[in-house]
Parts: C-alpha cells; sequence; structure tokens
C-alpha cells in the first residue's frame, strides 16, 4: 500500500439495488483490510432486507436521522454521529423517517464485496 488522498470528488454516486445512493470513496485491490463508501437514503426510503457475509460494517451517521433494524435488536433511532456494527451474516436496514437525506458512510472490514451482499427481500 501506498500514501494516497482520494477525493471525493473524484468518485460518482449511483443507485444501488439495496435502495440507497452509493459513492465509493475507498475500495481498492491494494488495500484489502477496508473500504468506505458514503451512502444516501432519501426520506421516505427504507433499504431492504440484506447482510453481508464474511464483512463486518459499520454505519457512522453524518447527516439526517432514521430508524436502523440489526438482527433482532429493538429497531434503534439513529442520528448524526452515531455508530452502528453490524456483524458478518447480520441482517440490517434502515429507514429514513426524517425530511432530509439519512447519510452515512459504510465502513466494511474486509473490503465491501459485491459477491458478498445477500438480498433478505425483494427489491421495491
Amino acid at each position: 500500500m501506498r500514501a494516497t488522498i482520494i477525493h471525493s470528488q473524484s468518485t460518482q454516486e449511483y443507485w444501488f439495488e439495496e435502495g440507497c445512493h452509493i459513492q465509493e470513496i475507498g475500495n481498492r485491490s491494494d488495500d484489502p483490510q477496508v473500504s468506505v463508501a458514503r451512502a444516501r437514503v432519501p426520506p421516505g426510503r427504507r433499504t431492504r432486507w440484506h447482510c453481508l457475509e464474511a464483512t463486518v460494517e459499520r454505519y457512522l451517521v453524518t447527516a439526517g436521522q432514521g430508524v436502523v433494524e440489526v438482527g433482532d435488536l429493538p429497531p434503534s433511532r439513529v442520528v448524526a454521529g452515531d455508530l452502528v456494527v453490524i456483524p458478518s451474516g447480520m441482517r440490517q436496514r434502515i429507514h429514513n423517517d426524517g425530511e432530509c437525506d439519512l447519510v452515512f458512510y459504510a465502513i466494511c472490514s474486509p473490503r465491501f464485496d459485491k459477491r458478498n451482499y445477500r438480498p433478505l427481500e425483494p427489491e421495491d
């Protein structure tokens, strides 16, 4: 690995089947231990139930508010500054019940690999 600066403006946001917009900030083969993506859930939207196999994910909420559901935990309100830790293979989804975008960073270790993504309900 080498020292690198990745400017967020250099990556494009795209719609992901989970039900949110994703901007890959860092997901590189020369840094396989971690990936960082910015996720954006519009008001009134909910991501679908899914899990990541062989990957621990963390949501670091930076804007907006919502309700996150992880495994069998009761639904929990999240706001900017909250961190949600999601063990490998555990079901998860998040709902934006606010009036502005819910934005969070999805930090995965090891790095996110689409082959490890498992939808647990049909796409809307």
